[in-house]
């Protein structure tokens, strides 16, 4: 069958991220710019034709006009099938979670995470292969080695759409288009791993008060059903529930900074017992407890030390692992427990080989994402539904078992600081300059090592260099250097900073003056104010 054709011409910026091709809006609504990627990734994958694709996306501004166009390109390349979530909608785990649920070949999930939305703001879309995982590293550079050449796309004409919000079947072209319920495979997702009357009982006794903060973003849905439907959480325990095409004007990520009026409701008499948000797509979480947030690497060691309590995870781990920058308060743990723990690069595509080879059960990483062997996505809803399970199950306030979780290991205290640099070429400066001057680095007083990380993945053998640097102080402390790869505008160079306490008596201290003189250190290192005319971050979460 042959399928109408325009001609077209390379556009040089697709070269996908961390998750994907982020950029403002206005960029992809530039002539040829949507249409070149997808086309891009049909080339790189064409067995693709035939089978079946799951579209969904975290509902911002664009995404029911970037599915239109996926829709007839899809179609003109002869995909047999595309299952899409109603209105559009279907948060990235559930995606993940679908796809090989109705045996899909792959599928696209456009969203930009946590970056703002509306006209104004950013779009993304991602391509994620037949085991729900995001394209690997190799298959990202050969989508972005198609797109410097291609020369045109197929896609069948306007004439033909397709009513995002009726359940059921249509046909556009030779293929059909399943809009399905984005929430009903999900939920029941998790009732496998969770146990649900255990958390229903909490939630219902009148003396255990939770808020989720949706964000007006797509997990408002999610959170609706799960916890004040079938776990029966009092109305109006789901906060921002529904998804907006702007999020609101909001900054829909979960940290302590762009969540800060929602941290608040913590920190003062009156608190809830339980707290916690997810961002744009539902992939990230912060947890909360009263006058507590939750850091990310403590997060996933509580996890792992407790995870025989929840019934998903009874028969225990096979192993972590965790991004590079992300504390090392799960290594702590895994040592205890006798499984290895692995340190990866920054992005969730490292973790799926692990998880594929049964090397690992948990895994998570410092930007507020976990998840485990059941998705090969980061969830943030499955994180606090872990959370609020454990809670239930040990009957005990969020901080003690903080508190009794840092006595056992001691603890990490952990920040990252982001800072902006309006001149991406500037910031790309300063991490040469960095490089190239670890040798002389690492003969300083108080520095322990330094070097750029390199990772050998111990499943397929690729090696993936230049992740970010790592400098280690012999008093226990931690810098970790590395430019972000989900920003759309300049370029946000992010500091990680950890120092590990094993003294009880000094273990209440606020992390941002535990790691004061660490940050400090920091920035004379990178020489941020010499090559950045930088003296203070933009945020600390």
């Amino acid at each position: 069958m042959s399928f109408p054709t325009v001609a077209t011409r390379p556009f040089d910026d697709q070269k996908p991220g961390t998750a994907g091709l982020r950029k403002p809006v206005a960029r992809f609504r530039v002539p040829h710019y949507l249409e070149n990627f997808i086309q891009s990734v049909f080339d790189t994958f064409p067995k693709l034709a035939g089978h079946t694709l799951v579209i969904g996306g975290d509902g911002r501004y664009f995404n029911r006009e970037a599915i239109a166009v996926l829709l007839r390109v899809a179609a003109a390349n002869g995909v047999r099938k595309a299952v899409v979530g109603r209105d559009g909608l279907l948060s990235t785990p559930a995606a993940s979670l679908l796809i090989p649920a109705v045996g899909a070949a792959g599928g696209f999930i456009l969203t930009a995470s946590h970056n703002p939305g509306g006209p104004d703001g950013d779009f993304g879309i991602k391509f994620n292969v037949d085991n729900g995982g995001q394209a690997s590293e190799s298959q990202t550079d050969a989508i972005y080695t198609r797109s410097l050449s291609i020369e045109r796309y197929s896609i069948l004409p306007e004439s033909g759409s397709v009513d995002l919000g009726a359940p059921g079947v249509q046909q556009l072209g030779g293929m059909q288009v399943e809009i399905v319920d984005p929430v009903r495979h999900y939920a029941e997702v998790m009732q496998r791993c969770f146990d649900f009357e255990a958390m229903g009982a909490l939630l219902r006794s009148g003396v255990f008060r939770m808020r989720f903060d949706a964000m007006s973003a797509v997990t408002g849905p999610y959170a609706a059903e799960i916890f004040e439907h079938l776990l029966g959480a009092p109305a109006g325990s789901v906060l921002h529930g529904v998804p907006l095409a702007d999020f609101g004007g909001g900054h829909p990520d979960p940290n302590p900074h762009d969540a800060a009026d929602f941290v608040r409701l913590f920190m003062g008499e009156g608190s809830p017992d339980f707290g916690a948000a997810s961002d744009g797509d539902g992939d990230r979480n912060m947890i909360l407890g009263p006058g507590m947030v939750v850091s990310p690497g403590d997060s996933l060691a509580v996890m792992a030390a407790n995870a025989r309590l929840i019934p998903g995870y009874k028969e225990g781990l096979a192993g972590i692992a965790r991004s590079m920058p992300t504390s090392r308060a799960a290594d702590r743990v895994a040592a205890k427990l006798g499984i290895p723990c692995y340190e990866t690069p920054t992005g969730w595509r490292f973790f799926c080989n692990l998880l594929d080879a049964g090397k690992v059960t948990l895994c998570g990483e410092e930007s507020f994402g976990t998840s485990s062997s059941h998705a090969r996505e980061k969830d943030g809803l499955w994180a606090v539904l872990f959370w609020l399970n454990l809670l239930a199950v040990r009957r005990e306030p969020l901080p003690a078992i903080m508190r009794k979780h840092w006595a056992e290991y001691g603890r990490d205290f952990f920040l990252r600081e982001d800072y902006d640099i309006p001149d991406a070429a500037r910031a790309a400066d300063v991490m040469r300059r960095l490089e190239a001057a670890l040798p002389d680095l690492q003969s300083k007083d108080g520095i322990a090592s330094a070097d750029s990380f390199t990772y050998t993945d111990p499943v397929d053998g690729s090696v993936s260099r230049n992740q970010g640097i790592r400098v280690s102080t012999r008093d226990g402390g931690r810098m970790v250097f590395r430019l972000s790869g989900t920003g759309t505008r300049g370029a946000t160079l992010r500091v990680y900073l950890e120092r590990h306490e094993p003294d009880v008596s000094k273990q209440g201290a606020a992390a941002v003056t535990a790691l004061a003189s660490l940050s400090s250190r920091a920035r004379a290192i990178a020489r941020l104010e010499e090559l950045a005319g930088i003296t203070k971050p933009t945020n600390v979460t």
